[in-house]
């Protein structure tokens, strides 16, 4: 019993480390605990029980926010390496119901991948002859790479590729392109008399969130044309924006490579389409000769033009 007690008392509690970590990645205490779904007071008391626990303080005030003390950064590098050895055991003991071993693949799709381009890259890798267990989490393409810093996903597809100034140890894979095509509900259409891409001029227009790399091509291609369009909405959500171009509430664009789905289930007609405009898509993984077999289906897959027209 006395055995047990000190263990007890000896042992790290390893959710109040994990939610150090998440705050140190997540930047601070409120970003965190609206990723976690946890109150700022709970996850700054948790922390408050790991650095009684430690004996140290591993943050400290900078301006309005909070930054790493030195005993911080050697907690938060520490925590790293637990969180990607607990992956990895997840990975290895990973069983499927039948007790076939499945091959977990943890994907980050960055917000701005429409759902329908995402499905397409992804496909090659549940085609594979082993069974796979995809988990898939969408967010901000920052979060996500400091998620595969970690270890904690095998693959993020975004609309741009990371840059030379990150800090992340991972690299860029080219999946493909697409160029881009511009809708309009059937009434709205008829109501633009002038031909593509002039009609586009003084139209209604929904378009893509600042953070979409097509979006900032779009303001250049407009300018260039010397177009200008009323802004309706901006989304960052591209179903969302589809939605609402589907009730007539202006023009949007959307990768060529979707016309046919897009026009069917938003009941939406095609107003033109330019080779000027290119949405890229990229796989980022932490391996430079890919080994996991689902980055390696994907990569291989998009050799052969996976979002050909």
């Amino acid at each position: 019993m006395m055995g047990d007690a000190s263990l007890r008392e000896t042992r790290l509690n390893f959710k109040h480390l994990y939610y150090f970590w998440a705050a140190a990645k997540a930047g601070g205490i409120v970003r965190a605990g609206e990723q976690l779904n946890v109150t700022p007071q709970t996850l700054s008391t948790q922390i408050k029980l790991l650095e009684a626990r430690l004996g140290c303080s591993l943050f400290r005030k900078s301006g309005r926010g909070l930054e790493l003390t030195e005993a911080g950064h050697t907690a938060l590098r520490h925590a790293e390496q637990i969180f990607a050895l607990g992956a990895e055991l997840e990975t290895e003991l990973g069983q499927t119901r039948s007790g076939t071993r499945a091959v977990e693949f943890r994907v980050g799709i960055a917000d701005a991948v429409p759902k329908a381009i995402a499905y397409r890259l992804l496909e090659p890798a549940l085609g594979l002859a082993d069974p796979v267990s995809l988990v898939c989490h969408e967010g901000k393409f920052q979060d996500l790479l400091a998620q595969i810093s970690v270890h904690r996903l095998d693959l993020v597809i975004a609309d741009v590729a990371m840059g030379k100034q990150t800090s992340v140890k991972a690299f860029n894979h080219a999946l493909g392109t697409t160029v881009m095509s511009f809708f309009a509900a059937p009434g709205l259409k008829r109501s633009l008399s002038a031909k593509f891409p002039a009609c586009l001029d003084d139209a209604p227009m929904l378009i893509q969130g600042a953070s979409s790399a097509v979006r900032q091509r779009l303001d250049l291609w407009l300018a260039e044309h010397r177009l200008r369009p009323r802004l309706i909405g901006e989304f960052d959500d591209a179903a969302l924006m589809k939605a609402f171009g589907g009730k007539g509430r202006g023009v949007f664009m959307s990768p060529t490579v979707l016309e046919a789905e897009t026009c069917a289930q938003y009941g939406v007609k095609v107003l033109g389409r330019t080779p000027e405009l290119v949405e890229e898509f990229f796989a980022i993984s932490v391996e430079r000769r890919i080994t996991h077999p689902c980055v390696a289906a994907i990569t291989q897959a998009a050799r052969g033009q996976l979002l050909k027209v």
